[in-house]
């Protein structure tokens, strides 16, 4: 399938430098946003800006549906919008989407897994617990329900990269809980890459996580980020309780994709984020 045009719902933190970067690859982006000020930033970058907001989906613009792959990056927002009507606004986009695109390619997330003390896969049936991950696999399977296109799901750990220095979360903090259970991370431009060579690949319909297979402890990963950004030190409780260690077996063999960050204290070391 020749793409040439990619569409992209929500240029965020993530979606903006994904959209400027495939421009660079020469691809012609439609990039949507909830902020005015932000249209004239996409129109700047040579993305073609559009004005879409879940909460208002009634008169959704045709032409931003026009494209060959929708790539679809609204997380549910807990503080804005209930995550029981997540999927209810999703299908909205589906709607105008299908007889237009015929590749979709949703970012999920790896919160879709309960914490159950087990490592698991994109083989793994998830059985989600909190409002957003069940919001998230019932958003997974109405994509995947429509016949008039592929749908691909991308589930990221989460990203850590520039402007999300995740120490600050826990940087003086003392007594913090599950100090042993693993972390799972990705960096901005490893999902960045990953999405280039799925595009490169062409290898839809599939789920794929997008997480490092390096896996140290909270206490580890975040100490040592605390240390190179020069915050103060946390102090973790020696414990594991509830944890997951979430793995992908379908980057490597389906995208031949190797993760840059292979080690967490190599790339603190030759990769700051401060």
């Amino acid at each position: 399938m020749d793409i040439k045009t990619i569409s992209i719902l929500g240029c965020g933190w993530f979606g903006l430098p994904f959209a400027k970067t495939l421009m660079e690859k020469g691809f012609k982006v439609k990039g949507s946003t909830t902020s005015a000020d932000k249209l004239e930033q996409l129109r700047q970058e040579g993305i073609k800006p559009f004005p879409i907001n879940l909460n208002e989906t009634t008169d959704l613009p045709a032409d931003f549906f026009d494209a060959d792959l929708l790539f679809v990056n609204v997380p549910p927002r807990a503080k804005t919008e209930s995550a029981v009507s997540y999927p209810d606004k999703l299908k909205s986009i589906a709607d105008a989407a299908k007889g237009q695109v015929k590749q979709v390619i949703f970012i999920s997330s790896t919160g879709v897994f309960e914490d159950g003390n087990f490592e698991v896969d994109e083989n793994s049936q998830p059985n989600p617990e909190s409002a957003s991950g069940k919001a998230l696999l019932d958003a997974e399977n109405l994509w995947k329900a429509y016949p008039q296109f592929t749908t691909t799901i991308i589930r990221f750990a989460g990203l850590i990269g520039p402007n999300r220095n995740l120490s600050k979360f826990f940087a003086g903090k003392v007594d913090i809980p599950n100090g042993e259970a693993p972390i799972n991370l990705i960096t901005l431009q490893d999902g960045i890459e990953l999405c280039l060579r799925l595009l490169e690949t062409q290898q839809f319909g599939v789920v794929y996580h997008g997480v490092s297979p390096h896996h140290p402890t909270r206490e580890a990963f975040y100490t040592e980020l605390c240390r190179v950004s020069g915050m103060a030190k946390p102090v973790f409780k020696d414990e594991l309780l509830d944890w997951k260690q979430i793995n992908s077996v379908n980057v490597s063999e389906k995208l031949n994709y190797k993760f840059e960050v292979q080690n967490w204290f190599d790339w603190m070391k030759n990769s700051p984020i401060l």
